[in-house]
């Protein structure tokens, strides 16, 4: 009884073939943008506890309530935010901090690792993310 055999050569043009193939594709199909990342998530919900727990300039609720309460609160609390965000993060990483009166910081870019936290206060939720300059 006779079998056939394979050429070995054959073998390593295919694998070959196969391989330059699954290169190829990784290169045309990309990789999907990074979304999160554990870091930056720590970062984000650290930022709104140090904000959750701040007294506010005016008032006698915290900087988050302050911000959240109304459009004059935010406008008024607006400027000592954006002045305690920046002593409390790192100078590496850029911020976005959103309410329902008003939004701080930085447009978010596209394709960038972030991190996010939100901070519920009896006026509402504040979404903050943070990336990396």
């Amino acid at each position: 009884m006779r079998r056939a055999q394979l050429s070995l050569s054959a073998v390593e043009a295919g694998v070959g073939v196969l391989l330059v193939f699954a290169v190829t594709t990784g290169f045309v199909l990309g990789t999907p943008a990074p979304v999160g990342d554990a870091q930056l998530d720590t970062y984000a919900t650290d930022l709104g506890t140090v904000l959750a727990n701040d007294a506010p300039r005016h008032g006698d609720a915290t900087r988050l309530t302050e911000v959240t309460r109304s459009a004059s609160g935010f406008d008024r609390e607006a400027n000592a935010l954006e002045a305690r965000i920046a002593r409390v993060l790192p100078e590496n990483l850029m911020y976005r901090v959103e309410t329902a009166h008003g939004t701080l910081g930085y447009p978010r870019p596209d394709g960038v690792a972030y991190g996010t936290a939100r901070h519920a206060t009896p006026y509402g939720a504040v979404t903050i993310w943070v990336w990396y300059a």
